[in-house]
Order: structure tokens, then C-alpha cells, then sequence
């Protein structure tokens, strides 16, 4: 029986690379011989794509989620990603880079959104359970440099991307402060440096971690 994969998550505000540095990873590791998929959230399988583009492009009708229902839609996705992606990888031996995953939650609808942090733990008790990331790599970038990025690569803002300054500035803020309260899990990366270099860095924490890559 295959010994069970490691599951890493990229975490932090809009802009700050989280894609770019989930593509490196995934090649850095293939190159170290580690089977290793790259998924995203919300979405990585089939039914939670079809709730990623319900969450970000709302009806018009309805004028945008209330931030509960946004939570219980996202832990919907959440719970068919797990099924039917991130479970099976980790069984299988491969290694799973994640783009967002509970964090998010907790910084987007409960710090920022104002959903009470009871429901949330009641929803990851749920759903999660004993799934949870084994590291979780917090890419940290000043507001105004994501913002320039963001406006670099001049796609339209979806429902959660187009919210003011003070909801992403409570984001920030939030993904520091759940990285502080778990340092035995997350780390933060300063998400200024280039690419290569974020990545270096990354590398380097997961193979601090994890014998299987040293």
C-alpha cells in the first residue's frame, strides 16, 4: 500500500502569486521524482467548478451572497474537492498543492464576512475533519503591490476580487493572524520576491519539513 501523500496549501490575499508558485512547486517536486496534482479552490473536481462559477458570478437577481450562504457554498465545493480529488491523491502517495483551502474561509467570510467562527469550526469538523493540510505556505504581500499586479494582468474582477479596500485590507490581516495562531502548520512568505525566489523559498520550508524531498 502506498504511503499517504502530503497535502500543502497556498494561502493570502488576491495578487500575491499563489498560481505562479503552485506551478513551480508541482515541477520542482515532479523533478524530484514526487507525484504531485495541482488543484484550486474553489473548484478541483467537477461539481466544485460548477459552485466556483455559481460563488464568484452570482445571479444578478439576487445581488450577490450573503456571506453565510457563500461560506455553505464554498464548503459544498469544498466537501465534493475532497471526495473526489484531494482524498483519492493522498491515498494514492501523491502529493496535492492546493491554491486557497480552509484558510480562505476563514479569512474571506468569517474575519472579513462576519460569520460566526462556530459555524465555521461546525463546517470543518464536517467536511475536513482530520484532512487538513499538513503545511500551509502564507504568501504575504503589501495591499498596494497586489493591487498593481491585479490591474498587470487586467482580467475582470470577480464578486469577491471587486470588494473595497477595507475587506481586503480585514483578509490580510486575518491570514497573518491565523498563520501566527498556527505555526506549527503555516508559514509566511514575503510574496514581493520574484517568482524563482519565492519558490526557493518555499522548497526550501518543505524540505525542512518533509524527509521524503531532502
Amino acid at each position: 500500500m502506498a504511503e499517504r501523500g502530503r497535502f500543502i496549501t497556498l494561502e493570502g490575499g488576491e495578487g500575491v502569486g499563489k498560481s505562479t508558485l503552485a506551478a513551480n512547486l508541482a515541477s520542482r517536486l515532479g523533478s524530484l521524482g514526487v507525484s504531485t496534482i495541482r488543484t484550486r479552490e474553489p473548484g478541483g473536481s467537477p461539481g466544485a467548478e460548477t459552485l466556483r462559477n455559481l460563488i464568484l458570478n452570482p445571479p444578478d437577481a439576487i445581488g450577490g451572497w450573503r456571506p453565510t450562504a457563500e461560506a455553505l457554498l464554498f464548503y459544498a465545493a469544498r466537501s465534493d474537492h475532497l471526495d473526489r480529488t484531494i482524498r483519492p491523491a493522498l491515498v494514492r502517495g501523491d502529493w496535492v498543492i492546493c491554491d486557497r483551502f480552509s484558510d480562505s474561509t476563514r479569512a474571506y467570510q468569517v474575519a472579513a464576512g462576519g460569520v460566526a467562527a462556530e459555524h465555521f469550526d461546525a463546517l470543518e469538523r464536517v467536511v475536513v475533519g482530520a484532512d487538513a493540510p499538513d503545511l500551509t505556505l502564507v504568501l504575504d504581500l503589501p495591499m498596494d503591490i497586489a493591487r498593481t499586479r491585479m490591474k498587470i494582468r487586467a482580467i475582470a474582477e470577480d464578486a469577491i476580487e471587486s470588494r473595497g479596500a477595507a475587506y481586503h485590507e480585514a483578509v490580510h490581516r486575518a491570514f497573518l493572524d491565523i498563520a501566527r495562531a498556527n505555526p506549527q502548520r503555516c508559514v509566511v512568505l514575503d510574496a514581493s520576491s520574484a517568482p524563482d525566489a519565492l519558490a526557493d523559498l518555499a522548497m526550501t520550508e518543505i524540505q525542512r519539513r518533509f524527509a521524503e524531498v531532502r
